[in-house]
């Protein structure tokens, strides 16, 4: 019995362990598309196979973040998204 129950006790600890990180995952995934939708909706051109395969490169036009033509408030909301992205140690 005693193992029984130390084993449901692992199981709820690795449970309440490995929640944050699956929700710390969604955010981060949830955090790089919406900052790199911006750079896809600026002509940005990806060079990652993860991008390339989530965006696509149809109809890019910038090879370098620094080219493409962003509006302040965009520049604002990408230097927001970053700064979350450190917060949760995305990578």
């Amino acid at each position: 019995m005693r193992s029984a129950v130390a084993i449901v006790m692992g199981c709820l600890i690795l449970v309440a362990v490995s929640a944050p990180v699956r929700a710390q995952a969604g955010i981060c995934g949830d955090l790089w598309v919406e900052r790199n939708s911006i750079y896809k909706a600026n002509g940005f051109c990806f060079k990652t196979a993860r991008a390339i395969s989530y965006f696509g490169n149809q109809g890019c036009m910038y090879s370098y973040e620094s080219q493409v033509p962003l509006s302040r408030g965009e520049r604002i909301r990408i230097e927001q998204i970053r700064s979350l992205e450190r917060q949760y140690g995305c990578r």
